[in-house]
């Protein structure tokens, strides 16, 4: 039995376990937080324990995983000391907030002999698989755009992007504004990528947008376009020798990808579907068990924050910044 201690019991501890309920040989053994009453009602609501602090909790030798579920700037801080007490890690996007942060939470996993993994749980939707899938096996031949849209309405500012279906970013011109909430963060981002490939995207994040919509990446490459909502294709239309050529049924849809979901997380941070999560943590435990590394590894998840970094120096400074150099 695989034994979890969550670090954090705010919204997303929740999903944590909830997907952890779902892994066949894990149970969630404790949780702690610095709010002694909101980790003893999360708690008894789950049946596990409630510890004290940090140190007690990395002390139970019947935790194997710690989920850093804490405030972002807080993710690099409680993940070295848990993998200095031997614990493998699910830590909560974004890594950190600086790359130095990300740089010293890498080096502790290293240096620790422990896995770790940055939540990127849209990598596991099917959809998403799906796309990767045809962009490895060269159907939409050469990649010529990508635009990620994510549209929600939330009380406070959400941003996370990664260059992963159409590899490395190496420049960003992004623009960043505080638009319909009182809040210290900016509430709408937009950014224009240039990939390594040649390919250019655009990344736009607002949760200004009411009531909310789904998460949208539309893909297109000479070889056609497919395009995920929510973690589902909802249209993939591609040429027959994916270099231009339309073949009989080039724009049509698929059948099976049809249908649009609810308004799920668009409105409600409570309400994300719980199966990419508890995809990833199973993708941990048996990363773990075969001695490699995690999908999503901590380099992953510091090449992403290197993008969210950029986009603000971007706006900070009205240039285009270069990555990778």
């Amino acid at each position: 039995m695989t034994g979890f201690g969550i670090v954090g019991t705010g919204v997303i501890a929740a999903l944590h376990a909830a997907a952890i309920r779902t892994l066949p040989g894990a149970r969630l053994a404790a949780v702690t937080d610095v709010a002694a009453g909101a980790a003893g009602a999360f708690a008894a609501a789950r049946g596990c324990a409630a510890e004290p602090d940090l140190d007690a909790l990395l002390a139970r030798p019947d935790i194997d995983v710690v989920c850093v579920c804490v405030p972002s700037g807080l993710h690099a801080e409680i993940g070295v000391r848990a993998a200095r007490a031997g614990k493998h890690l699910a830590v909560e996007k974004p890594v950190d907030v600086t790359l130095a942060a990300a740089d010293r939470l890498i080096e502790a996993a290293r240096t620790a002999g422990v896995a770790l993994t940055v939540i990127s749980q849209h990598r596991f939707d099917p959809g998403l698989v799906e796309l990767k899938r045809l962009i490895d096996d060269g159907a939409l031949g050469r990649l010529v755009l990508g635009e990620a849209s994510t549209k929600w309405y939330r009380t406070q500012a959400y941003y996370d992007s990664a260059g992963w279906c159409m590899g490395p970013v190496t420049e960003v011109t992004a623009a960043c504004a505080t638009q319909a909430h009182q809040v210290e963060v900016e509430d709408t981002a937009l950014a224009l990528v240039r990939f390594a490939s040649g390919a250019v995207g655009t990344i736009m994040s607002t949760t200004a947008a009411y009531p909310g919509f789904p998460q949208r990446l539309e893909v297109t490459g000479t070889g056609g376009t497919v395009i995920v909502e929510d973690g589902r294709i909802t249209r993939r239309a591609l040429t027959a020798d994916g270099h231009g050529a339309a073949g009989p049924d080039a724009a049509v849809p698929d059948e099976a990808d049809t249908g649009a979901a609810g308004p799920g997380a668009a409105a409600d941070p409570a309400a994300i579907e719980v199966a990419s999560h508890a995809a990833q943590l199973a993708d941990l435990l048996s990363a773990v068990a075969a001695g490699r590394e995690p999908a999503v590894g901590g380099q992953a998840g510091r090449d992403a924050l290197e993008i969210i970094c950029a986009v603000y120096e971007s706006a900070r400074t009205g240039r285009t910044v270069s990555l990778g150099s």
